[in-house]
């Protein structure tokens, strides 16, 4: 199996249920996996695999759509990866809000889905 990732991929987006939050924005942390079964890939040409510019682009587009929440883009992204590459076993997503309006609170919050796909 081989697995496509792309970490800590740094966006700013406008997803929250706050007003404050479509106004200005926040800081996201995005990260994804993508796994498939090589078969008898040569690994020759980009054809034989997940191109990983395709995934970021992907993630870039739909981060820019203003969402309520975040697992309703993580589910977008995930359907549009699935579409694009069919053959596609499994993905994993998080995406973390930087900068939560949670009072009194450092750290990053998020949500990761995880996809298995037969066929």
């Amino acid at each position: 199996m081989v697995v496509i990732e792309l970490n800590q991929v740094k966006l700013h987006a406008f997803h929250g249920i706050y007003e404050g939050e479509r106004l200005t924005g926040s800081n996201y942390e995005i990260n994804v996996r993508v796994a498939y079964e090589e078969g008898d890939a040569t690994f020759d040409d980009l054809k034989n695999t997940i191109n990983y510019v395709e995934i970021l682009n992907i993630v870039k587009q739909r981060m820019q759509i203003p969402t309520g929440l975040l697992e309703k883009v993580a589910d977008d992204i995930i359907r549009t990866i699935r579409h694009q590459y069919p053959f596609t076993k499994e993905i994993i997503l998080s995406i973390y809000k930087l900068e939560a309006p949670v009072e009194n609170f450092q750290g990053k919050i998020g949500v990761t889905l995880h996809k298995k796909f037969d066929g």
